[in-house]
């Protein structure tokens, strides 16, 4: 499956696609062993790893994101699973990814193209009912999957994140997709948790005062003015039981994660899991989660961000 000007493609996995990610080991059942009988029609949990960069590039981030799904997943298949953890839950779909050669469009366009790519990914494969968990790529493809998700039902967001990414909308990139979900009247309510300070800007801010939007720093986590599981309480608690709600993470409010955004300043991936959990146990209607940003460029950067990956999926869903 190929997006219209071939920018990108799909390609769907089958058991022998998983069997060569991870390596089998006596007396021992792997995540790998138990996906290799998995049904998608009967899953709950869809993976789709996403391989491009052209979004986190269009913004003036760091290039690597194309990387992160590879990662993942050979992390991911290789953790242990256990009697109590059903197959039918989990299904890895495939990957979609970005071709290479020389082209003239800019990267906002082939964002454009990808936007429109995914979407219609999740619209063939998935059903109303199923939770997609995307993997990899930049902030740019929360858009099609908040659009995806709000063609079935209302549809509110919590992300996690240093920057609000409600950049203009002039131009496509992974700085802009709640600003456009917002403006297209994708997404009823935008909550955003631990901003940095330093790094959004007077346009960002004022926009950040709309009645549909929740913020809050992660300097007043830091000084300790607010307490984040209790903010993240209070917002889910205001969504009625005709809204899901999307859990976006992106990996560079992680400190140290090799992301799109590095940065010395932040949670650390255990506070982050805790944050994962809780939104679980607490919010009964979840639409999807986006794992987003993480940029691998080196061997140590691959098993970092390999097993932080992994270890939120596994909080999500239960495994």
């Amino acid at each position: 499956m190929d997006s219209p000007k071939n920018f990108f493609s799909f390609q769907k996995w089958s058991s022998s696609d998983l069997q060569v990610q991870y390596t089998t080991r006596d007396g021992e059942k792997r995540m790998g062993d138990l996906l290799q009988t998995s049904e998608l029609a009967s899953a709950k949990y869809v993976i789709i790893g996403v391989e491009e960069c052209c979004g986190p590039l269009a913004n003036n981030g760091r290039s690597g994101a194309q990387n992160a799904f590879s990662s993942f997943i050979k992390a991911y298949l290789n953790t242990q699973a256990h009697n109590q953890h059903p197959n039918e839950s989990i299904h890895v779909l495939g990957k979609v990814i970005e071709n290479t050669g020389d082209s003239n469009e800019s990267l906002s366009d082939k964002v454009i193209e990808l936007d429109d790519f995914l979407q219609n990914v999740l619209k063939r494969y998935l059903q109303p009912n199923q939770v997609p968990v995307i993997i990899g790529g930049g902030h740019n493809n929360a858009l099609p999957v908040m659009r995806w998700a709000a063609s079935h039902k209302k549809l509110a967001v919590v992300n996690l994140d240093a920057h609000a990414d409600l950049r203009s909308t002039e131009l496509r990139h992974s700085g802009n997709s709640f600003s456009s979900a917002l403006e297209d009247g994708t997404l009823l309510h935008y909550s955003v948790l631990g901003l940095h300070e330093a790094y959004n800007n007077t346009f960002i801010r004022k926009a950040l005062t709309s009645d549909q939007i929740y913020h809050s720093y992660y300097e007043d986590y830091l000084f300790e003015k607010r307490n984040l599981f209790d903010d993240l309480s209070n917002v889910l608690r205001h969504f009625h039981s005709d809204t899901q709600v999307g859990l976006e993470i992106d990996m560079d409010a992680i400190a140290y994660m090799p992301s799109s955004a590095l940065s010395p300043s932040g949670w650390n991936l255990d506070q982050v899991r805790q944050f994962t959990r809780h939104f679980v146990k607490t919010q009964k209607q979840v639409a999807y989660l986006n794992l987003t940003e993480a940029a691998p460029i080196s061997e140590t950067d691959s098993l970092i961000v390999g097993k932080a990956l992994s270890y939120l999926v596994r909080d999500f869903t239960g495994i």
